[in-house]
């Protein structure tokens, strides 16, 4: 069971940060760069609305494979390595910015896009952008931490 919560761990984590990579990195400025404001915030709108499907899965799935992993293999919080608390205080961070986003501007830019309201709709979009540059920060921090903590990187 060990293997299949690192494998369910991992795949979602990837699913996460990834997909917040390729929405700020490569998306983003295509959109902006081609699409004007009414397109680009209805794409943004339908792309959050099919991306936050899986995100729910990863918050879900990422922090219970995370602890059974943890508690299986140390026994108790007390005796995690230092990587594995890092890890454990950041995801937990990423999954209060991911609810802040789904329930405020999340919602506030689907509610503006189906009233065409692009004043509002780009208010809102611009604070996800923000939310969601600061996630892929921890996130990308996670992985790192997560790579390198295993091998002595963290003390």
């Amino acid at each position: 069971m060990l293997s299949i919560a690192s494998l369910l761990h991992v795949v979602f984590s990837v699913i996460w940060v990834g997909g917040m990579f390729f929405a700020w990195m490569i998306l983003r400025p295509v959109a902006a760069g081609t699409l004007e404001a009414p397109e680009r915030l209805m794409l943004w709108r339908r792309v959050f609305a099919k991306f936050f499907v899986w995100i729910w899965k990863a918050v879900v799935l990422v922090p219970l494979t995370g602890y059974w992993m943890g508690f299986t293999m140390y026994s108790q919080m007390a005796h995690w390595p230092t990587h594995v608390h890092v890890m454990h205080g950041l995801a937990w961070i990423m999954v209060v910015i991911f609810l802040a986003v789904f329930f405020l501007p999340f919602r506030t830019l689907r509610a503006a896009v189906d009233t065409q309201d692009w004043e509002t709709g780009a208010r809102s979009l611009g604070q996800i952008r923000q939310l969601v540059g600061l996630n892929l920060i921890l996130g990308l921090i996670v992985v790192i931490v997560a790579s390198g903590g295993r091998f002595g990187l963290l003390g």
